[in-house]
């Protein structure tokens, strides 16, 4: 079984090595949390961009990606945690894209039977989830290492995180590409849409500006923390001092 200490780019979050035990709801909560926001697959680790800009003209298409991304991931992690301890070192990796390649598999023919319309405007995007590089990290990083539930929290956070990304381009680019949301008009008759955005520039100038803004709060946040810390620690000394 792999070091959980062991350095791995991919490896965000905190991680221990799997073992008994009872489950700890603070690890849980904080297992889950950390992929909506603080380390966001998207917005913060960069992962998944083919997905990301190709299927995001609009936003039913970024909903039924983000949740057959979420299915696969959900399950995908639950096989790999329970099957961690049976499952040879050397082949580890072909392994986990069997896994992945069967929920994809399922995924794929309950979105066509269920909605075709949507399943041929994705296209093979589908099928492309067995290479999505969140689902293959979180098994390699995460769900390998840890037990079921941990497992389960983390792929959970993740693909909310990364539903929410999708749905923050997808519905972004609909409005200003179409003037609708969901299909359903919402800018006026006056509007004239930026038919830029429906294009795959409109999706790189798009993630460019969501990139920025979560980035400048991102930095404004730790500003805020690092002088709030430094007026704690000064009023510590001034006690001191006293």
């Amino acid at each position: 079984m792999a070091d959980s200490g062991s350095s791995n780019p991919l490896m965000l979050g905190s991680q221990q090595q799997a073992g008994g035990g009872s489950v700890d709801p603070d690890r849980m909560y904080r297992e889950f949390a950390k992929g909506i926001w603080k380390e966001n697959p998207v917005f913060v680790q960069v992962l998944g961009m083919c997905p990301m800009l190709a299927v995001t003209n609009s936003a039913i298409n970024a909903v039924a990606m983000g949740a057959a991304t979420a299915f696969v991931l959900v399950f995908s992690s639950i096989f790999v945690s329970l099957l961690r301890s049976f499952i040879p070192k050397q082949v580890r990796i072909s392994t986990y894209i069997i896994i992945i390649a069967t929920f994809v598999t399922v995924a794929d023919m309950a979105l066509k039977a269920a909605f075709p319309v949507v399943h041929k405007d994705l296209g093979a995007f589908i099928s492309l989830i067995v290479v999505n590089c969140i689902i293959l990290g979180r098994q390699e990083a995460f769900a390998s290492r840890n037990r079921p539930l941990y497992a389960v929290a983390d792929a959970i956070g993740m693909s909310i995180g990364f539903a929410f990304a999708l749905l923050c381009l997808g519905a972004t680019r609909e409005i200003l590409g179409s003037g609708t949301l969901f299909k359903y008009p919402i800018m006026g008759s006056n509007f004239q849409p930026w038919v830029i955005m429906i294009l795959p520039p409109g999706g790189f100038l798009m993630l460019g500006m969501i990139l920025l803004v979560f980035n400048w709060a991102g930095q404004t946040r730790a500003k805020r923390r690092h002088r709030a810390d430094g007026e704690a620690n000064a009023g510590g000394e001034v006690g001191s001092a006293s």
